[in-house]
């Protein structure tokens, strides 16, 4: 199964609600909280291109924050990608 890691920073209620979304459907995930490292959250958005959090990486992938995640959930993308 491909490693999917939750990158978050506190407080952030969207990064809660994507990890509860993760765990609802009984998937494993890697969590890698940056709210006290600015050089890996300047590294994060230099290589995503995004500065918001959460950000949701399915091996190395970005898929998105918890809205396209939760979309991807929604439609079966998400279960496409995690069956890859």
């Amino acid at each position: 199964m491909p490693a999917v890691t939750v990158y978050t920073t506190e407080p952030c209620a969207y990064c809660a609600r994507t990890k509860g979304l993760l765990r609802s459907r009984g998937l494993e995930f890697s969590e890698i909280n940056l709210a006290k490292d600015p050089a890996g959250r300047a590294e994060l958005a230099r290589r995503t291109g995004m500065m918001t959090f959460p950000q949701v990486l399915i091996d190395g992938e970005l898929l998105g924050g918890f809205v396209e995640t939760d979309a991807a959930a929604r439609s079966g993308r998400l279960d496409e990608l995690l069956a890859a």
